[in-house]
């Protein structure tokens, strides 16, 4: 096998758009949907009718999962736009598919446009199909919501909660899409949406970790660059022990919320302090179990318990 060219070297852009479509899928990491697909699930089950017929709830979670694909698509693409130049003088991202000359820049607009436009259409699909036209106001506001987090690192140290916020909007988003009078109905869903925002932005922090002396010298803003790696730690462990918090405040303000979400949220914490302890044992050499296999546990299993509990 050919061996990985070295940062910085230049590589053909693709040329196809097949040949595209799977540089984007590649780099922006289409599994990692799996932190916030299955809140927005969930609350799909939280806030169904008795008017959702099996074919209606199939069709509409047809279309949530699309706008949740299309919008993660579009906000990660914006991020790649927006960090090139800083992505292109950090080894650890120099790779990637726009500093590494695998996508143009042209080509990484035009990608996200299509997504941005995907989800448009999907999330105004809800009115003619079932006559809710908010998805279709709200399209978007959502989309510069999610695109903000990618240019807050230049001016806040704050960046990681509107990481968090982004993602906790999924939950939300969902629910307008299937009950917008849910909203006002069912605490647990601010609840969860709370401890997303705090989940998210905990180990947000962790990963910035591995970034903390490339930011400082290219001016960039966050917790780890300002407060060094031990407070940055500690920060992270207070977040997600507000979202341990929020994750049981959320199981019991609904009480479908039964046995198999409570044992879920149990384990959820157990993992979230699994996540610090392989940290401290292992150090960033740790991350990418802490990170990624831990974190997408987290996400699959309170979503599947959830939906378990309001389904059997």
């Amino acid at each position: 096998m050919p061996a990985n060219p070295a940062p910085g070297t230049p590589q053909a852009p693709a040329r196809s758009p097949l040949a595209v479509a799977r540089a984007v899928a590649a780099d922006i990491k289409i599994a990692h949907s799996v932190f916030a697909l299955p809140f927005a699930l969930l609350a799909v089950f939280l806030t169904r009718t008795e008017a959702d017929t099996a074919w209606r709830l199939a069709a509409k979670l047809a279309l949530v999962v699309a706008c949740m694909v299309c919008a993660r698509t579009w906000a990660m693409l914006v991020n790649r736009l927006a960090d090139r130049r800083f992505d292109a003088a950090n080894p650890r991202t120099a790779r990637r598919a726009l500093p590494g000359g695998r996508l143009t820049p042209r080509q990484g607009v035009g990608a996200a446009l299509v997504a941005a436009i995907a989800f448009v259409v999907c999330a105004g699909a809800f009115g003619p199909v079932f006559g809710n036209w908010w998805p279709a106001v709200l399209a978007a506001p959502v989309l510069g919501w999610i695109a903000l987090y990618s240019f807050t690192k230049r001016f806040t140290a704050l960046c990681h909660l509107f990481l968090g916020g982004a993602l906790a909007a999924s939950p939300v988003c969902a629910a307008v899409a299937i009950n917008p009078g849910a909203l006002s109905e069912t605490p647990a869903l601010w609840l969860l949406a709370a401890m997303v925002l705090c989940w998210v932005a905990g180990f947000d922090i962790i990963y910035a970790l591995q970034d903390l002396e490339f930011d400082r010298s290219a001016g960039l803003s966050s917790i780890p660059a300002a407060l060094g790696p031990r407070r940055a730690a500690w920060v992270s462990r207070a977040l997600h022990v507000g979202a341990g918090a929020f994750l049981i405040g959320a199981w019991r303000a609904d009480p479908r919320l039964g046995l198999v979400f409570g044992a879920a949220a149990g384990a959820t914490i157990t993992l979230l302090i699994t996540e610090h302890v392989v940290l401290v044992r292992k150090g960033l050499a740790g991350l990418d179990l802490a990170f990624f296999t831990l974190n997408g546990i987290v996400s699959c299993l309170l979503g599947a318990a959830g939906i378990v509990d309001l389904v059997v």
